[in-house]
């Protein structure tokens, strides 16, 4: 895919986000760095628990407190910083400047209320006419690619199926026409055929309004289908970023290497798929230096030590890891 050049929508610097508990100090998000531009997919990929999530809450001020907390850092859309807002503010900008998606569509659709209602619940935040309510609420359902938008209107969340359930999710997001669509793993719950479906759904979506998007997911494979630019995460930082052609054909930082051998491959014969060895680290006890480095086939001394700089590569994104620095560490 191409990235593109639209102006920039959201730039998040250095952003720390710890949580302050018994067992020590959390952190979650610890300096992490991006941008998003208009019409642009960022896909923000790793395996669990790696901040992923963490940081797409602290975009819209959703940490959980009083564990949680934004320590550092700026969050600029639009060029204003989330971070200096009252939460009565935020409360406007939620849903309108900046929508999110949630994994499980169960946990985002309140079992005891119609979809109809639940859609329509958007549109009252904007003070839209009760009469053309519910023909928006048709309109937005008939987007996602709802059958027979009109008929659904009564139904509740039981009565529709896994994908049905998150293209309303979907729905409910971007009724209000936000610039910027946050999906945080919204294909975890659907099998291969409707993942794939619902994929071509959110990028139309994007496509069609010129949204900025983030897409959250463990699977590379959805970042190549879907994404412009991927930031690999783990352990709270975003160790390598650059266009999805660059890092696809030319990783840098080991952790990207070893989630590229992980994918599966058609032509490959082994029964057996490429397995990174060891676990990802507590995040309340990380190791010294490069947090990657007990678990890297090409560790050295200095990992130990040292936390890498960034690095340019290819004129195209950055990592961070000795291995990159010229001359050797």
């Amino acid at each position: 895919m191409d990235t593109t050049t639209g102006k920039c929508l959201l730039s998040v610097e250095n952003l720390k986000t710890y949580f302050y508990t018994r067992a020590g100090v959390v952190k979650a998000v610890d300096g992490v760095s991006f941008t998003v531009n208009e019409g642009e997919a960022l896909g923000l990929a790793g395996e669990s628990a790696c901040g992923k999530s963490i940081t797409c809450l602290s975009i819209l001020r959703l940490i959980p407190q009083p564990a949680g907390r934004i320590i550092a850092g700026r969050i600029l859309f639009e060029g204003e910083d989330l971070l200096t807002k009252k939460e009565s503010d935020m409360r406007r900008w939620r849903g309108k400047k900046i929508a999110m998606i949630l994994q499980d569509p169960l946990m985002s659709l309140n079992p005891v209320y119609t979809i109809g209602n639940q859609v329509a619940e958007a549109f009252r935040l904007d003070n839209i006419k009760r009469a053309l309510i519910k023909q928006k609420a048709v309109d937005v359902l008939s987007n996602v690619k709802i059958p027979s938008a009109g008929e659904r209107l009564d139904c509740y969340p039981f009565q529709f199926s896994g994908g049905m359930r998150q293209r309303t999710a979907a729905a409910i997001a971007i009724a209000r026409s936000p610039k910027l669509l946050i999906a945080d793993e919204p294909t975890t719950s659907l099998d291969v055929t409707i993942q794939d479906q619902f994929l071509r759904l959110l990028k139309e979506m994007q496509q069609r309004n010129n949204m900025g998007l983030i897409l959250v997911t463990h699977d590379l494979g959805i970042v190549a289908e879907s994404c412009d630019r991927v930031a690999i995460m783990y352990a709270g930082r975003i160790v390598e970023s650059g266009s999805v052609r660059r890092v696809y054909k030319n990783p840098a930082h080991p952790y990207t290497q070893a989630l590229m051998m992980a994918l599966p491959k058609l032509e490959s014969r082994s029964k057996r798929l490429f397995q990174i060895k060891g676990e990802p680290p507590n995040p309340a006890s990380l190791p010294p230096g490069c947090s990657f480095h007990p678990r890297c086939p090409e560790a050295m001394d200095i990992c130990s030590r040292e936390y890498p700089p960034l690095f340019a590569v290819d004129n195209d994104g950055y990592a961070l890891c000795w291995l990159l620095k010229k001359g050797g560490a």
